[in-house]
Order: C-alpha cells, then sequence, then structure tokens
C-alpha cells in the first residue's frame, strides 16, 4: 500500500520546500524504497506555462509535455523517478476538472461545493499522480503543498490532505511543516515565536506536524528545540534544524543525520535497511574540492530572477563536476550587450545564450552569437539561443539581409525563423496551431527524437539518436535550410516527420565548437552524470581557457628572453 507525506509550509515562501521534499525522497530512496514527489500548486494558472519567468521562475518539462513547476526539476535530480504531467496540479487545473464534470452531468444535479466536490477531486488526483491502482505505484508518494499556511488560496489542499489523511487509515500519512526562524541581530538569538504561531493555525484546520524542518541562518541551539517542542506539540526529535548551507546537496545528509528518514519511516511502519548516502557524500566533496574554474557568459534576458534560468545553472555545475572544476556563471542582461560593449564578453571562457520569449532583448542575443562565432569563443545557444545564432549566421554569412523571426518581425524579407504550423508531439499526436491559438500548452512539448548527421559534433555527443524535451512555438523555417546549408551552416539534427531543425553547428574546421539546440537538454541534466551535450561544453570552455593562457605565456616568454 502506498504511504503519504504532506509537507507544508509557513512563515513566508520560498524557504526551500522543494529541496527538503526531495532531499527526505532522496534519503528514502536510499532505504530502497520506491518514491515519487507530486507538487500541489494553489495559484488559478491551469499551469505555469503562461506565467512571467520573473514571478515564478523556469517552467520545467516533463517527458511527456507537461509545463510544470521548477520544483520537479529538483525532484528529478534528486531521485531515479521521472516526473509526469500528473506530478503536477493546480488550483485552476482542479476546477477545470470539476466544471468538466458538471456540465456533463457527472453529479447527478448536486450543487457543485468545495466540500466534498473539490476536496475529492484534489484527492483524486493525488492518488493518480502516487500511481495508486497501476503498476507504477509507489512505496511513498511525498505531496508538497504550495504556498503558506494561512493563505486563502491553500485552504482546499490543506482540507483535502486532512481528509485523505483520515481515510487512509493509521500509519499510512505523515506530515512535515517547513517554517522559519528569523534571526535577530539586536537581540543576538533566533525567535520561535512566528513557528508556534505557523503551527497553531495548521492544528486549527486539523492538522498536526510529526516533524518540524526549522529553516535559519545558523543550526538551532537544543534550548530553542525544546522550546518549540512543548509550544507545538511536537517532540523534540521531531523538529529539525535546517541551516543555510553553500550547496544543496547537502541537504540530504543533513536531514537524515537528525534522523528524519527514521522518524517518517517510523511513523508509517516502514521496516526498511539502513541509509547510505555515499553517493551524496562524493557529490559534496566534488563541489567544495574543485581543480579548476572556468567562466561562462549566460547572456539572457530574465537575469533578474535567478530562477528564470534554474535547471541551466544546474546543469552547468553538473557538467562542471565531471571534469573537476567549478564553474562560474555570470548572468548578462541581453538588452546591455551592444555592438560597441559586445567585446567585453572576450573576458570569458564560454558563452550560453539560453531560451526565452519575446522581442526584448534579442539584438543583443544575436550580437552575443556573432561575437562568438567571429571571435573562435565556445558558444552554446538552447531554443531561442539556437535561433539567434541562425537568425546571426543568415544575416552577415548567408548574404540574407534583415533575417528574422516572424516572432519578432511579423514582415521580415527572410523569416528564417517561422510559427510552425504543425507537429508531432511527444504522445505522437498531429498537433496544429495557428497565430491566433492560445498561448497555454499549444507549444510543441515533451520529448522527441531526432537522427543526428554522422561526422558531426552533434554525433560526437549524442550518437545516432538525440532525444530531448521541447518547449517552443518558432521553429527554424525549412524552406530556408539549404541556402543556411549552402553558406557553411551544419544542420546536424532534423526531426523525422517534419524535418524540422534540432541542431545546428559551425564546421569544427572552422570553430572549435559552436552549437545551437531548438530543445532544452537542461530538463535532463543530473548531478551524478551531468549531461552530455553540457559536459562537452564545459570541456570546450577549459580547452579555450587553456588556449588563451598558452597564447598569453608565449608573448611573456618572448619578452623574458629577448
Amino acid at each position: 500500500m502506498t504511504k503519504f507525506v504532506f509537507v507544508t509550509g509557513g512563515v513566508v515562501s520560498s524557504l526551500g520546500k522543494g529541496i527538503a521534499s526531495a532531499s527526505l525522497a532522496a534519503i528514502l530512496e536510499s532505504r530502497g524504497l520506491k518514491v515519487t514527489l507530486i507538487k500541489l500548486d494553489p495559484y488559478i494558472n491551469v499551469d505555469p506555462g503562461t506565467m512571467s519567468p520573473f514571478q515564478h521562475g523556469e517552467v520545467f518539462v516533463t517527458d511527456d509535455g507537461a509545463e510544470t513547476d521548477l520544483d520537479l526539476g529538483h525532484y528529478e535530480r534528486f531521485i531515479e523517478t521521472r516526473m509526469k504531467k500528473s506530478n503536477n496540479f493546480t488550483t485552476g487545473k482542479i476546477y477545470q476538472s470539476v466544471l468538466e464534470k458538471e456540465r456533463r452531468g457527472d453529479y447527478l444535479g448536486k450543487t457543485v461545493q468545495v466540500i466534498p466536490h473539490v476536496t475529492n477531486e484534489i484527492q483524486e488526483y493525488i492518488k493518480r499522480g502516487a500511481g495508486i491502482g497501476t503498476p507504477d505505484a509507489v512505496d511513498v508518494a511525498i505531496c508538497e503543498i504550495g504556498g503558506t499556511v494561512g493563505d486563502i488560496e491553500s485552504l482546499p489542499f490543506l482540507e483535502a490532505v486532512r481528509q485523505l489523511s483520515l481515510k487512509l487509515g493509521p500509519n499510512n500519512a505523515a506530515f512535515v511543516h517547513l517554517t522559519y526562524l528569523p534571526w535577530i541581530a539586536a537581540a543576538g538569538e533566533l525567535k520561535t515565536k512566528p513557528t508556534q504561531h505557523t503551527v497553531q493555525e495548521l492544528r486549527k484546520i486539523g492538522i498536526q506536524p510529526d516533524a518540524l524542518l526549522c529553516r535559519a541562518e545558523r543550526k538551532v541551539p537544543a534550548e530553542e528545540r525544546e522550546k518549540i517542542s512543548l509550544f507545538t506539540n511536537v517532540p523534540e526529535w521531531g523538529v529539525i534544524s535546517m541551516w543555510d548551507v553553500d550547496t544543496i546537496y547537502k541537504v540530504p545528509r543533513m536531514l537524515h543525520e537528525q534522523g528524519l528518514d527514521g522518524l517518517i519511516c517510523d511513523r508509517l511502519r516502514l521496516h526498511t535497511p539502513p541509509t547510505s548516502l555515499k553517493r551524496w557524500d562524493a557529490l559534496v566533496h566534488e563541489t567544495e574540492h574543485p581543480q579548476g574554474e572556468v567562466r561562462i557568459a549566460m547572456v539572457g534576458k530574465y537575469v533578474d530572477l535567478s530562477d528564470s534560468y534554474k535547471s541551466v545553472n544546474e546543469a552547468l555545475r553538473h557538467a562542471g563536476m565531471q571534469s573537476h572544476v567549478r564553474v562560474k556563471i555570470d548572468h548578462i542582461d541581453s538588452e546591455t550587450i551592444t555592438p560597441e560593449g559586445v567585446a567585453s564578453l572576450g573576458q570569458y571562457d564560454a558563452i550560453l545564450v539560453p531560451g526565452g520569449f519575446g522581442q526584448r532583448g534579442v539584438e543583443g542575443k544575436i550580437c552575443t552569437a556573432q561575437y562568438a562565432r567571429e571571435h573562435q569563443v565556445p558558444y552554446l545557444g538552447i531554443c531561442l539561443g539556437m535561433q539567434v545564432a541562425t537568425i546571426e549566421y543568415a544575416r552577415h554569412v548567408a548574404g540574407l539581409a534583415g533575417a528574422n523571426s516572424t516572432e519578432f518581425d511579423p514582415q521580415t524579407k527572410h523569416p528564417v525563423i517561422a510559427l510552425i504550423t504543425e507537429w508531432k508531439d511527444a504522445n505522437g499526436s498531429i498537433q496544429k496551431r495557428n497565430a491566433s491559438s492560445d498561448l497555454g500548452g499549444t507549444m510543441r512539448l515533451g520529448a522527441q527524437s531526432s537522427d543526428v548527421t554522422p561526422g558531426s559534433l552533434a554525433h560526437s555527443i549524442y550518437g545516432d539518436v538525440v532525444t530531448e524535451r521541447h518547449r517552443h512555438r518558432y521553429e527554424a523555417n525549412v524552406n530556408y535550410l539549404d541556402k543556411l546549408r549552402k553558406a557553411g551552416l551544419v544542420i546536424s539534427a532534423l526531426t523525422q516527420r517534419e524535418h524540422l531543425t534540432e541542431i545546428v553547428e559551425l564546421p569544427q574546421n572552422v570553430h572549435p565548437w559552436y552549437v545551437g539546440v531548438q530543445f532544452h537538454p537542461e530538463f535532463k541534466s543530473t548531478p551524478w552524470a551531468g549531461h552530455p551535450l553540457f559536459n562537452a561544453f564545459v570541456k570546450a570552455a577549459i580547452a579555450h581557457q587553456q588556449a588563451r593562457q598558452a597564447s598569453a605565456a608565449v608573448p611573456a616568454a618572448s619578452e623574458a628572453s629577448a
């Protein structure tokens, strides 16, 4: 029978419920349990696909084409289970489903209400995410509820999980509450009162936490933990300290050493072997003992919020671990890149242009792609980064003056990037769209495979077939591929049915490492193996750094001999 752990948050948001949930899943998985995670988001959007990266951070994409909360990226980086559409749902999705049932007459004329209809629907979605009744059923499903206790939006979710825990019966559900202990510098102490109040709010709803994860700048002293225990009715061994650390990969051991996994297994009557966290210890050792450092410029549109590029940042760090170097990422606003100032990128060992939507900052990205091409700097373009590289090449090498994407200039004379109107989705179904289609859920989404050209740089990285996740509306225009090829651009991967461009690159005798990909490889990177494309990119950055150092050493040696 599947057991459940419900993770809630209090006091303030952005405390790290996603990391805490993923870390708990990791240490339970290390005990031999099959674990999955489910994210319940209280906002009314059906999914985060139409939300601004400045507000919500990146949108993570699953193999089956779901646009989900970025926490699902943490889940996939921490455990072996891959996420699906059923692992993330929102208030909007729940109400959409309830209203569809009401229109069909499924409720047999009853008055549709939050209780029981909405709460029942939430419970059904949770069971579906846990795979109950299917071969994919797990031993433990960890359900993270977004928002903070006290928010009106999250009340139906909290009520639903309270009811579900009652229906599941004793020893089949546990509650973990993440809270915050502020450090008051003037008083020189951590304050427990906000935690006392948030647990009171939770208990008013009818939920008694089995464990408290206390986020703070520093370790929570024993006397504070004892005080929290007395005021929250949580046993002292269930009051877990979560202090700030320099890498998220230290969190699994932090929780394990304080007995969280043992507490949960006892609460759920799970008899499991001892935990081994050697792989996590090795990972932490790698992050703390790099043998070098490379600097990479990430030229993007949403650099004011680091979460906008969460998976790309992590993928670069993972690749650094594989090459035993620390990757230092400088996020540069593409709006600040001009032809006059682009030479400032020369200080970097490599350049990455990530995805994005809309016209703002695009010319800066095009200028960046041109600089990397002309100055032999390793370049990786992801999604829009591939498209701007194609536009730049069309303008300055293929002789297609004014080439552009119809996303940015609908009247462009040379639409080398254009809106795709028909494609096969991740499930093999034919999808169609046009300029008047809804924005939400109408992109080419999810994992798709393409053949890779033998002898290309992409082939040395991927082999014969590339399978990656997509999230975009615009594609390289198939009508311009021959012109671009004649001008020297290598189209090294095409989709099998539509012949849509998946990878472009420069010949290796022209440029040491210049690749643009239409898909999002960052979504499949893990700290254990990195990702082959990012691994190759970081190796190219190391090689470029070494070449520059060798070049700088030659004049110095000549001057010394003179």
